[in-house]
């Protein structure tokens, strides 16, 4: 097997694929109308699947997460620390949630996180040290 994406279930699908294409440029592949979304990101497949579309189609209830979760994060690399304190500004400014600040980790790493609008945790970070 190989790996082609990941999705995530959503309540509200257009500000989901808003969230993703507006404040965090991934590239939409189809209209927000439909009961699963594509996007990508540098090659990988990101899906939005829309809750009550999916529970209809398997016939089955689910319980989700309400607010902001730690089931899971995305990942998301810039080039350097400084460009990781940039984009934490830039996407708070859009829209994002800040969950945790920028913060150079012990093992290395300068990691922030922010949390999408229905609280899915997604991290910035590098591992290269300095400015552009």
């Amino acid at each position: 097997m190989r790996l082609d994406g990941f999705g995530i279930f959503v309540k509200d699908m257009a500000v989901m694929v808003r969230f993703y294409k507006d404040v965090l440029n991934f590239e939409i592949k189809e209209s927000e109308n439909t009961s699963n979304v594509y996007l990508e990101k540098n090659g990988t497949l990101f899906l939005l699947y829309r809750r009550t579309d999916f529970e209809k189609m398997t016939n089955n209830r689910f319980h989700y997460a309400k607010n902001i979760n730690g089931h899971y994060e995305i990942a998301l690399s810039v080039e350097n620390y400084a460009a990781v304190d940039r984009a934490f500004e830039e996407v708070i400014s859009k829209g994002a949630v800040p969950v945790m600040k920028p913060t150079t980790e012990e093992w290395g790493q300068r990691t922030c996180y922010v949390a999408d609008p229905e609280g899915n945790l997604i991290e910035i970070g590098s591992f290269t040290e300095g400015a552009d």
